[in-house]
């Protein structure tokens, strides 16, 4: 962690995503489960022992399972604060589900997973990102600015899918992946959109939130303000979702390396059928 202020309050996550535990996953939950299930099977590894970071872990914990690529699954809740608390060299993988877009140090949190994994381990997270809720962080926007004349932070900031690129290398994690699945949830109304986002424990954990109560003025023209911009012809409300996806491996000698520059023994030309030009 650096000196920075918090971005976001860890603890208040982890309280809210404690407090939504049921008998049943969320339909979210289900297909993540499902998602991180299918790209698993794209990799051609069995797997001893893994960690699974996830608000409804246990679910997610049986797919894995029952996929048959691993064998040993340690659930685990999302921490209180931005330590892990992780032993070095202890998992043959790490799956973070929806846990890393609340971290104040992201790459701090990598590094740690890295470091937890053995020699070759895999890391494969997912987290919102990119246009997440923009229609929610606009609709928001406007409304405090007509209603009170200021603004207070109430939907997060997103991180862009090339920077969580960038943040894998940082890591020191090789062969790094991020890719981007972008989905249109529609809504009845923009309330039924808050309420859910309540429900799922994704409400506002910023640590500059606003502590005074949401006055029915103002989430009323927060909802008038969505449905004038943002409504499809039927009346219903749209909502943008954006998970990104993170691949990558602790470093070990037998993973594919770079070739050293000027190490190449073909000419790009030759295999183009070109001639060369000199400039």
């Amino acid at each position: 962690m650096t000196g920075a202020p918090a971005l976001f309050d860890r603890e208040l996550a982890a309280f809210r995503f404690s407090r939504r535990r049921r008998d049943e996953p969320s339909i979210l939950t289900r297909t993540i489960a499902e998602e991180l299930a299918e790209r698993l099977s794209l990799v051609n590894r069995r797997f001893e022992r893994a960690l699974l970071i996830a608000a409804e872990p246990d679910p997610i914990a049986a797919r894995l399972r029952e996929s048959g690529q691993v064998k040993e699954v340690e659930p685990r809740a999302p921490s209180a604060g931005d330590d892990l608390g992780l032993a070095p060299a202890q998992y043959d993988a790490i799956f973070s589900v929806l846990d890393l877009q609340s971290f104040n140090d992201v790459p701090g949190a990598l590094i740690q997973m890295r470091r937890a994994l053995r020699p070759d381990g895999l890391l494969m997270a997912c987290l919102f990102a990119g246009e997440t809720l923009s229609e929610l962080r606009q609709s928001w926007l406007a409304a405090e600015s007509t209603v009170t004349g200021g603004v207070t932070p109430r939907v997060a900031p997103m991180a862009d899918v090339r920077e969580l690129g960038s943040l894998l290398q940082r890591a020191g994690l090789a062969l790094p992946v991020a890719d981007l699945d972008r989905t249109m949830v529609r809504y009845a109304d923009a309330v039924a959109l808050i309420h859910e986002l309540r429900e799922l424990g994704l409400s506002n954990i910023l640590a500059d939130r606003s502590r005074t109560p949401v006055t029915r003025q103002l989430l009323g023209a927060a909802v008038n303000h969505y449905h004038q911009h943002f409504a499809d012809p039927d009346g219903r409300i749209r909502a943008t979702v954006e998970i990104a996806w993170l691949t990558g491996w602790a470093p070990h000698e037998s993973q594919q390396q770079p070739l050293k520059p000027g190490s190449a023994r073909a000419r790009l030309a030759d295999a183009l059928k070109v001639v060369e030009k000199k400039v």
